[in-house]
């Protein structure tokens, strides 16, 4: 049994996210780029770059915040990404997006 589960965002070359569950990082990210898997959401969208992980002990922890981050908007995404997560409350009550633009670093 592997000792640690892996959620992760991928950006697409189309400027989208992908958002996984695995339990072999290195294993997928390789799947990912070589596009073996041609009916994967990634496979027309390489080269894809790692931008976000975090490992979990459990597979259901893991897939549970799968699940989460995927009905995210693409702006809590970024948020999670850059770190910045005291915007995510923030992101969360906000139901326009056209209405709530992310805040430069530099004006904060």
């Amino acid at each position: 049994m592997p000792d640690k589960y892996y959620v992760y965002i991928l950006k697409c070359a189309d400027n989208s996210y992908y958002t996984g569950v695995t339990n072999n990082i290195s294993r997928r990210l390789l799947e990912h780029e070589s596009g073996i898997h041609e009916t994967a959401y990634t496979y027309s969208r390489r080269p894809v770059e790692l931008v976000w992980q975090e490992a979990f002990q459990t597979p259901m922890g893991a897939i549970e915040i799968e699940k989460q981050i995927k009905g995210w908007s693409r702006k809590k995404k970024e948020a999670l990404i850059e770190g910045r997560f005291e915007l995510l409350n923030e992101l969360a009550s906000c139901q326009n997006q056209t209405h709530f633009s992310l805040p430069s670093k530099k004006e904060e």
